[in-house]
């Protein structure tokens, strides 16, 4: 990223143009020549002031360039070009990647030493509380030395690699500082160090790695079946398998089960049990990416007073809706479900009930009413809870919150939401009915005051008016509201208004745009 700072004043006269640099540069510059700072270039050029002198040092005076007295004039200061050396070693830090992000976890490097990179060239990939981000370079250079290793915990403003910009020649790293750059999972074997395939990267997701840890095995050791290479977890246990084999029956890191389920061997156990003593061993479980940011968000959520709010939707109509869309698709990319019809019919009821679309702010005592419909979905994947959210609701159609909504379940699957997906939202739903269970009671996803749980919709026998017994689509529902902004009366009067939409989704078509 490119930063510029604007700095406006007055001076007299002056027979000199200063080019500035930080005081932390520690490369000098070769002397210009006057035809490389045109008058069009204003960027490379900056002018000392009183409040800036105990920043910047002056190191160029071209006496040949005269600026008139007092004139009152604007200039850019460019951090980027003030800090790049002119043939010499820069660092590359982990940069911020999002508000209250403090560390990342390096998933995997994109280049190693020696390579040549341009600038903007993505180097690495790390992944926050929030998502998985890519590092690209602000340089043109060559890379000299890589510090940390996929798997590492890497802090901002960390150094995570270091270039070689210009003619110098790239160092080569000492056996200590290779020695000290090793894997998780590494640290317990002597004789481990960072080799080609360290510096590369392995493909892996968080819980693999996880899984590696608990079993001590390093995964650069582990053959990947997956795509590109990507160690899967049934790889992990297979290799636990294979080295607890190696060690002997008596190997306790690799239980009976995998044994069997992964090698198809049926082991013979002794018939007098008295005589085992196996003891599994404690395990460390680090929790990494969203299941950090699960830690943190119920822990503050635990404190908000809550109530909840539960009804029974009947679903009959959405039923044949949906078997309607998906007899009518023409798209094979496509895949109809009742989830779009509920965001969309929970967006119209919210435009009625301002209130279950906003945000307390607890320090000034202001409800702050959001303008968009940004309903985040909850999405149980392999790296944890995400909560990314659809933007916007209010003026999508069905059809594109589908799409919308296939976007995201792909990116959260992939394990490559960016911040964007996963901030903003308004409120959340969470459909714990597509994996199991009536309802569910859940906890706020704060700064939002309301969250929805859905059950699975089943078939339950049901009264008609005329008394006679009939099969039902039912769905059962129970609303989390934060009760210092929210009542009974109006969550209730928000639920009929849905439940209305839901059974008669017709009546969206009243109110579409």
């Amino acid at each position: 990223m490119m930063i510029s700072r604007r700095i406006w004043q007055k001076r007299p006269p002056t027979s000199s143009w200063i080019f500035l640099r930080p005081y932390t540069s520690q490369i000098s510059v070769p002397s210009p020549s006057p035809s490389l700072f045109p008058v069009q270039t204003p960027s490379l050029i900056g002018f000392l002031s009183s409040y800036a002198a105990s920043s910047f040092r002056s190191v160029y005076k071209i006496s040949s360039l005269e600026m008139p007295s007092m004139v009152s004039r604007c200039c850019y200061s460019n951090h980027a070009l003030a800090d790049l050396p002119a043939g010499g070693i820069v660092d590359v830090p982990l940069a911020q990647t999002g508000e209250g992000i403090a560390e990342c976890e390096l998933l995997k490097w994109f280049v190693k030493e020696g390579d040549e990179i341009e600038e903007f060239q993505p180097l690495c990939a790390v992944q926050s509380d929030k998502a998985t981000i890519e590092i690209t370079s602000r340089y043109k250079g060559k890379v000299a030395q890589l510090l940390h290793a996929p798997g590492n915990i890497v802090k901002v403003g960390e150094t995570l690699l270091k270039l070689v910009v210009g003619d110098s020649a790239v160092p080569t790293p000492s056996s200590d500082v290779l020695k000290s750059v090793k894997p998780p999972g590494s640290e317990n074997s002597p004789d481990s160090k960072l080799n080609k395939d360290t510096v590369g990267g392995v493909l892996a997701t968080p819980a693999v790695r996880n899984l590696a840890k608990l079993y001590g095995i390093n995964l650069y050791d582990v053959d990947g079946t997956g795509k590109d290479g990507r160690v899967l977890k049934e790889d992990v246990l297979k290799y636990a398998v294979q080295k607890g084999a190696a060690d002997g029956p008596s190997t306790a890191s690799v239980s009976a089960d995998c044994r069997e389920q992964l090698l198809g061997e049926e082991e013979t156990y002794p018939q007098t049990f008295a005589e085992v003593k196996w003891y599994p061993d404690d395990k460390t479980v680090p929790l990494r990416g969203f299941q950090r940011t699960m830690v943190k968000t119920m822990s503050m959520a635990a404190k908000i007073p809550h109530f909840h709010y539960v009804e029974e939707i009947n679903c009959d109509a959405l039923v044949k809706l949906k078997a309607s869309f998906q007899n009518n698709n023409s798209d094979p990319n496509i895949k109809h479900t009742f989830l779009p019809s509920l965001i969309k019919s929970l967006s119209m009821a919210m435009s009625k009930y301002p209130f279950m679309n906003s945000c307390f702010n607890e320090e000034s005592l202001e409800v702050i009413l959001k303008g968009s419909h940004n309903i985040g979905i909850a999405m149980a994947t392999q790296h944890g809870l995400a909560v990314p959210n659809i933007k916007n609701v209010q003026s999508l159609s069905i059809l594109e919150i589908t799409k919308e909504l296939s976007r995201l379940q792909q990116l959260a699957k992939d394990n490559e939401l960016n911040p964007a997906d996963n901030s903003g939202g308004t409120i959340t739903l969470s459909n714990i009915g597509a994996i199991g269970g009536k309802f569910g009671a859940p906890l706020l996803n704060l700064p939002e005051v309301a969250i929805i749980a859905m059950g699975r919709i089943e078939k339950v026998p049901r009264l008609s008016d005329d008394g006679n017994v009939h099969p039902s689509s039912i769905m059962t529902v129970n609303i989390g509201a934060d009760h210092r902004v929210l009542d009974g009366a109006t969550v209730a009067k928000f639920c009929n208004e849905w439940k209305q939409l839901i059974e008669n989704p017709e009546l969206l078509l009243l109110q579409m745009r």
